[in-house]
């Protein structure tokens, strides 16, 4: 006779057992019909699943995140069933949820093509409205990899295969299709009511490039159709504000095959990744950072001993010196270790705050890479506090109130923060684990801050804050990190003298506000399209002539701002004025300034925003004060 315990506390018995979706009814008619699955004693399961032993349950609808996800990816396998039945030579493999959406990616030689997309899409809607029951069975590894070849399903076979003996199989039908699946799933088809397919790539099997290159379909699913049109307007939006399409109209980057990952950053681009740069050193100077420079070469046992080699000897580029293999720099962190380990230290020196704008490069898989977002050599806003226990909710705090002000300063108010615990593949001592996790939930708590838990998802060394903010059309980008480290300084051997004259180990705190400079670029070009605020603009005004007869004066004035401190340009082609205004307008100019005979002679200028307003005209000193409010 189970009793099931609700959210609220409240209890429910049942002569035998029973079912999630017969629970869900004696609640109500309407949570029965909005069931989806539901969280059994924290693991979720199928409405279908009998539960015959007292457990802790909530009911999952499409309003939880988990409801969604389910959504998703029940919506990945409806896309596997509409191309079963569509094109039957095709081979299924996986189809996981990702961000906002989902993907499924199938072995067809011939290729899927854009009007293919679209007859998917219409079966898949069929299909949905069928309201297919969806099941779920137990099977065998025997009998799973026998009914997949059996149906021609080669990839399946190879994927239970390399599944471990000791795990449950389950796999889930829908009318016609049977798919390999840990589940849930919607309790049928009909459940899934708004999606779309977004596009087509191309994806090697099981990420290796020796493999054959898989069809890969991305779709997004929502629980109703407002809430797709919604995405699908962000989408459209987003596009426009492709930070890639933005940097060629002002002309502030390029990427070419000779170097995959890498920026060639161009005058004005440069320009705006110094006024960043420089932003973020005066947040150095002020809060007691001293900046450093590391070697990027650098031997691979100093690597091995921080534990990067065991754990990264993939993403690192590795060169053949001398008799030594040398690693360039993937990181920091142990660099700066190096650092703190010249000369002996003192509790007294303690907090130690070293910073860098640390050039790394990673192997990233060529697939991945994507303009500024995703790179081979990127640039991090890099510091690493050396200090005691005792100091560390005080430096963590801090850097909190530093970071919110940053953000701020380019108008992100709203930010996320999450909690990312112990991974699987970690170094040291559960204990000092349990120290760095405690050290940095205090420290949300203390604050009095609203954060998430992401368990897992901290660094082999440790765990670890991480900040994300919202843009102008609701996109979540992650950006700065906290990290308590009690183990890598103890592996390089940092040491300090404590009050008692006693050699201790310092913990070390990683942390970055922007995570990268390239990628937060990118943001910010995405965020503003390109149309800056004037303190951070590239080019902050252009001068342009009517006419040759006021070449003079273009000429005089821009140096005149310059002196003043302003970024300013000019434009003395022979062309019409307003094809100039156009033309700057395109290249996101915060201000175009005109000068023409009546200008000349009053020795002001004629000024426009880039919005179109027109500020009639000005002196010089009154041009300069609005540039600089």
């Amino acid at each position: 006779m189970p009793t099931i315990t609700l959210p609220d506390g409240s209890q429910k018995q049942f002569d035998g057992p029973v079912t999630v979706q017969e629970v869900a009814q004696s609640i109500g008619a309407g949570l029965a019909k909005a069931a989806l699955a539901a969280k059994v004693d924290g693991k979720l399961l199928d409405t279908s699943r009998v539960l015959d032993s007292n457990v802790d349950i909530a009911i999952i609808t499409d309003k939880d995140q988990e409801g969604l996800d389910i959504i998703r990816h029940s919506s990945a396998h409806l896309l596997a069933h509409a191309v079963k039945q569509l094109f039957p030579e095709a081979q299924v493999t996986i189809g996981p949820v990702i961000e906002d959406g989902f993907y499924y990616d199938f072995s067809y030689p011939p290729g899927f093509t854009p009007e293919d997309l679209i007859k998917i899409e219409e079966r898949m809607t069929a299909l949905a409205e069928n309201d297919f029951p969806v099941s779920r069975e137990e099977i065998s590894r025997d009998d799973a990899i026998r009914l997949f070849r059996g149906m021609g399903e080669e990839y399946k076979a190879k994927i239970i295969e390399d599944i471990p003996s000791t795990e449950i199989l389950t796999i889930y039908r829908q009318g016609d299709f049977v798919d390999l699946c840990r589940g849930p799933h919607t309790p049928s088809t009909g459940k899934i009511k708004a999606f779309k397919l977004t596009k087509l790539a191309g994806a090697y099997w099981r990420g290796d490039s020796n493999n054959e290159m898989l069809q890969r379909i991305y779709g997004t699913a929502w629980p109703d159709k407002k809430q797709l049109s919604d995405y699908i307007t962000r989408l459209e939006e987003a596009e426009k504000r492709d930070h890639r399409k933005i940097a060629k109209k002002m002309d502030l980057f390029h990427i070419q095959e000779e170097a995959p990952g890498m920026i060639f950053w161009h005058p004005n681009g440069a320009t705006l990744y110094n006024i960043l740069q420089n932003h973020i050193r005066h947040y150095f100077q002020d809060n007691g950072y001293q900046e450093i420079r590391t070697p990027q070469l650098v031997d691979c046992r100093l690597w091995e001993k921080s534990g990067h080699l065991a754990m990264f000897s993939k993403d690192m580029f590795l060169v053949e010196a001398d008799p030594h293999t040398y690693a360039i720099k993937p990181m920091n962190c142990p660099c700066h270790i190096q650092v703190f380990n010249q000369g002996i230290k003192s509790y007294r020196d303690l907090p130690l705050r070293l910073a860098e704008f640390g050039s790394c490069h990673r192997n990233e898989p060529s697939g991945t890479l994507h303009g500024l977002m995703r790179l081979r050599n990127f640039v991090q806003d890099d510091a690493h506090i050396f200090c005691t226990e005792d100091q560390i909710q005080s430096e963590v705090s801090a850097f909190i109130d530093q970071l919110l002000k940053i953000y701020a300063d380019f108008g992100f108010t709203d930010v996320l923060m999450k909690l990312s615990t112990r991974p699987d593949n970690r170094i040291g001592d559960q204990k000092l684990w349990d120290k760095a996790e405690k050290a940095l939930e205090e420290a949300l708590n203390n604050k009095g801050i609203q954060w998430e838990l992401n368990p897992g998802e901290g660094a082999f060394y440790g765990p670890k804050i991480e900040f994300s903010l919202k843009d102008c059309i609701g996109r979540v980008w992650q950006c700065g990190t906290m990290q308590v480290d009690f183990s890598m300084p103890g592996r390089l051997d940092a040491r300090y003298i404590a009050e008692d004259g006693s050699k201790q180990t310092p913990v070390m705190l990683h942390r970055a506000m922007l995570g990268s400079m390239e990628r937060f670029l990118g943001i910010l070009i995405e965020h503003y399209a390109g149309q800056f605020p004037t303190w951070l603009a590239p080019v902050q005004a252009v001068i342009m002539n009517i006419t040759e007869n006021q070449r003079d004066a273009v000429l005089e004035t821009a140096s005149k701002l310059k002196q003043q401190g302003l970024r300013v340009i000019t434009d003395l082609r022979n062309e019409k004025v307003g094809f100039k205004i156009r033309e700057h307008t395109i290249a996101r100019v915060p201000y175009l300034v005109v000068i023409g005979d009546r200008e000349k002679a009053a020795e002001e200028v004629a000024v426009r925003t880039q919005s179109g307003e027109d500020l009639g005209s000005m002196t010089i000193t009154a041009f300069t004060q609005l540039v600089n409010q």
